[in-house]
């Protein structure tokens, strides 16, 4: 049975009072937009036969999201559920059942778009719907003595009985193919707002016969919209809060889940602890064992197994190897990777810098553009000047070698295998293996002299 989805996104969202279009805005870490595409890609399959229907911000939409393989279709102007959807029929002429979404629904589970799918079965015409404790605002489902959908009547034009329903349409559904391009065909905007809606192929179903069923979601929260700031805000929150759980379920102890941020994707291994607020962004791996402490902002990184990462660090498109020690207040930057048992201590920068095996960066250090061997020790204040105003140049630090503290490598530059830098030194020319390198001004202790005195 082949399915297609239609996926409306044309709406300005006027209320979020904002010049990007509603459906880019974020909810974890990525657009609303995104969130409904990757559901229905894990509905389909890995079939690609997704068609979005955008109109305002066309040109930003499809830029933001050209890495998605669908389909776009422009609604110049916006007349309705129904007109969204014809502009994107003629594209699902060949599908069995088609599926439309809306793209300011992100929170919709894969699972329950199935459940969907499978109740049309490319005969019925399927209705996601759900019972609300205050319906207010809502289209009621109205069903007949023996339970059977007939229609769908909105709040304003319902009577005192109907209001009385509390189940409601939430506006996703299930269309079978075969009929989809008759009952389109058949709206007509004859109506207050003068638009086309979708939602009266019902009626159009129910006088021919065809059955009009339903499925429901496994809670309120998944076909919950965003209409405003605040909408976005709560969604936020409930998104990572199913996060957290999905973690907590799979045996990542985490602190506290409502100081817990994951704006992208998080992946855990087995006996992962992260304490409060901690936020991660893009793509992050966190493999067995691997503590996070407080206050850590961790973005497109892998961090392996045994590693611990101490408060208030931030690492970004960086690998840390087995077994690492990085922060507390450490900064690893774009390009930084630690083998295994590297150190990397307090207030110390990193970026584009390979860091051998247990070698340690421990204190108050800038190690940049450098290749750094295996068990060095680089003391605390040392900096390699690995920019002259226009390029960037390479510090090579071989396998044992001595960084004293308070000094400067100039790059270009190589400090051999074993080899000691004097503490204070600011070293331009290469160090051999085993030497010790000193580069600092003769210390002169001038007798008798006076402190300066306040006037």
């Amino acid at each position: 049975m082949k399915t297609e989805v239609i996926i409306l996104a044309a709406g300005q969202g006027s209320r979020m009072k904002s010049s990007l279009p509603k459906v880019l805005h974020p909810i974890a870490g990525r657009s609303m937009l995104e969130h409904v595409i990757g559901s229905a890609e894990q509905t389909l399959d890995g079939q690609e036969d997704i068609h979005v229907v955008i109109g305002h911000g066309a040109d930003t939409v499809r830029e933001r999201l050209a890495h998605f393989p669908v389909n776009w279709v422009e609604q110049t102007e916006q007349l309705g559920t129904g007109h969204a959807v014809m502009q994107a029929a003629p594209a699902c002429s060949q599908a069995d059942v088609v599926l439309v979404l809306y793209g300011d629904v992100p929170m919709i589970l894969p699972s329950t778009l199935q459940s969907l799918v499978s109740a049309c079965d490319g005969k019925n015409l399927a209705l996601l719907t759900i019972d609300l404790a205050n319906p207010s605002g809502y289209g009621r489902i109205v069903r007949d003595t023996m339970g059977a959908i007939q229609a769908i009547v909105e709040d304003k034009d319902a009577t005192p009985e109907q209001k009385a329903i509390t189940e409601t349409n939430t506006g996703i559904m299930a269309i079978p193919g075969k009929r989809m391009a008759e009952w389109l065909n058949n709206l007509n905007n004859n109506n207050a707002q003068g638009e086309f809606y979708l939602t009266d192929i019902v009626a159009m179903a129910v006088e021919e016969g065809t059955s009009v069923v339903n499925a429901r979601p496994s809670s309120e929260m998944e076909v919950q919209g965003v209409n405003n700031r605040m909408q976005q805000a709560q969604l936020e929150r409930l998104l990572q809060k199913r996060q957290a759980e999905q973690l907590m379920n799979d045996g990542v102890t985490i602190l506290d889940p409502a100081r817990l941020d994951i704006r992208g994707s998080l992946a855990c291994g087995n006996d992962v602890v992260i304490d409060i607020n901690c936020i991660f962004e893009g793509e992050v791996k966190l493999e067995d064992n691997v503590q996070i402490g407080p206050n850590c902002h961790i973005q497109n990184a892998v961090i392996k197994a045994g590693s611990i990462i101490k408060a208030n660090s931030v690492i970004e498109d960086a690998v840390v190897g087995e077994d690492c020690d990085v922060g507390p207040f450490a900064r690893l930057r774009p390009g930084t990777r630690l083998e295994t048992k590297a150190k990397v201590g307090n207030f110390v920068e990193t970026k584009k810098a390979h860091i051998g095996e247990g070698s340690k960066v421990n204190h108050l250090s800038y190690v940049g553009d450098a290749e750094v061997g295996e068990g060095v020790n680089v003391g605390a204040g040392t900096i390699t000047c690995n920019y002259d105003g226009a390029n960037k140049f390479k510090t090579t630090i071989a396998d044992g070698a001595f960084i004293g503290s308070n000094t400067a490598l100039v790059a270009p530059v190589t400090v051999g295998k074993d080899a000691v830098v004097g503490a204070g030194s600011t070293v331009n020319d290469d160090v051999p293996d085993g030497h010790l390198g000193i580069a600092r001004g003769k210390q002169r202790n001038i007798p008798g002299w006076k402190k300066p005195a306040k006037k």
